[in-house]
């Protein structure tokens, strides 16, 4: 995966930190165009692969983010932290929408266990039964790059 500083003022991330930030429970702020060329915006939870470099989401089949995707499978997205010292990741990539229950699935527990601790959770059963019944996709996201920022390195 190409790593890259944001700006040329504010330090960067290394593999290691980007991977260990994107553990944490921030949403992903994902971008997609619509029928229009207008730009769509809307926070998510996720879960990266750093195996497989991979970003998974998974969302309503009649979801507007999922219709603009299939037509248009270019996304951008951004992970921030607004508490100081700032920092944060943003990408482009290209989405794949998977209709495979199995994989849906496996996803959507993988997402409610980083964000709700547990498959217990009202949410997290929502998520799973909608799944089961064929109404969510699951968005996989292969990043083309990340570019980073981390206030906290900057030299007083």
């Amino acid at each position: 995966m190409k790593i890259v500083n944001a700006t040329s003022e504010i330090p960067g991330m290394t593999r290691e930190e980007v991977e260990r930030f994107l553990e944490s429970k921030l949403n992903l702020q994902m971008a997609t165009i619509d029928e229009h060329g207008e730009p769509n915006i809307q926070p998510v939870w996720f879960y990266y692969d750093k195996n497989r470099e991979k970003i998974s989401i998974t969302t309503s089949k009649l979801a507007k983010k999922t219709q603009n995707l299939r037509n248009k499978p270019s996304i951008y997205f951004s992970i921030d932290d607004e508490n100081l010292p700032y920092k944060g990741v943003k990408g482009k990539g290209i989405a794949t929408i998977i209709e495979d229950t199995n994989r849906i699935l496996t996803q959507g527990d993988r997402i409610s266990m980083k964000y709700l601790g547990t498959l217990d959770h009202p949410v997290a059963k929502m998520i799973s039964d909608r799944s089961k019944k064929g109404e969510v996709v699951l968005i996989e996201i292969s990043p083309k790059f990340f570019s980073t920022w981390d206030y906290g390195k900057m030299q007083p």
